[in-house]
């Protein structure tokens, strides 16, 4: 796909986001939004997989480890035609296979039930070192949030990857710099986040997370490193493509009212038709 088809899919994805938040009346929108780009590269782009044969032991895996933005998740895997679009308006209704996070077990796509934050890591070095031991070929991506790497085990297991020489696995942090209570920096500072990465044995690769052209880079750069695993720190804004939740913390996790939904999705439509105007 092109930059621009990756960004009018992209936003297509951000209307399944605001679309499923509204109708669940809960849930996490602001990291939903700025991980949005990089979910869109990595199904429509990078991931070796087929959305009719979901469990395909030879396809590539992917680990949400902040699994309360599954709003992105769940937009991407309808979009790529896991499900139907329209089923995100169940998401976190009784009775629906789409729960507030990832469940493995009910929802197609879907390689790790997470939400537990700091664990997803872990889950996904076992993947990466389980596809060593069985010679296969398939690649392992894990997404981490700023916020969430203040757990102690996502040291734990970065540690063990670098140990284990995993290549075949690549985490992306999305740096959006917000977490629920407020800046990052303030409530337990990550920072110097590429640094801290590359002192446990990573490769690291730091990236604009809505720059498609530095998302496509850094994946490819991923692929060719060899002997250690690799971390893209990659810097998002919160939010982003509605304007009122851009960098807001406070839309961390609650969801738009009727007129805020009307408002979002009045900026996305423009947005989509400006970049098919293109």
């Amino acid at each position: 796909m092109t930059n621009r088809e990756l960004q009018i899919q992209a936003n297509e994805i951000r209307k399944g986001i605001v679309t499923a938040v509204y109708h669940a009346a809960s849930g996490h929108p602001g990291g939903s939004l700025s991980a949005a780009d990089i979910m869109t590269f990595l199904y429509f782009e990078e991931l070796h997989i087929d959305p009719k044969n979901p469990k395909d032991p030879d396809r590539d895996r992917f680990v949400l480890s902040k699994g309360h933005v599954a709003p992105a998740l769940y937009s991407t895997l309808a979009h790529r035609g896991y499900f139907p679009v329209k089923d995100l308006e169940t998401l976190r209704h009784v009775g629906s296979y789409l729960q507030g996070h990832p469940d493995m077990k009910h929802t197609p796509g879907v390689d790790m039930s997470s939400g537990s934050l700091g664990q997803g890591l872990s889950a996904a070095v076992g993947m990466a070192l389980a596809g060593k031991m069985d010679g296969k070929d398939y690649r392992v991506y894990c997404m981490a949030g700023d916020g969430e790497i203040q757990e102690g085990q996502i040291w734990e297991a970065s540690m063990k990857a670098a140990h284990l020489k995993l290549d075949n696995l690549c985490l992306i942090v999305d740096n959006n710099g917000l977490q629920i209570d407020g800046n990052i920096a303030d409530v337990c500072s990550p920072y110097p986040i590429p640094e801290k990465f590359r002192a446990f044995g990573f490769e690291t690769i730091e990236i604009n997370g809505h720059d498609f052209d530095q998302i496509r880079g850094a994946f490819a750069r991923a692929k060719e490193i060899k002997g250690r695993p690799t971390a893209i720190i990659a810097r998002t804004h919160k939010g982003q493509g509605v304007s009122y939740m851009t960098d807001q913390a406070g839309w961390h996790g609650k969801a738009p009212n009727e007129e805020q939904y009307k408002q979002a999705m009045e900026e996305l439509e423009k947005a989509g038709e400006a970049l098919c105007s293109r």
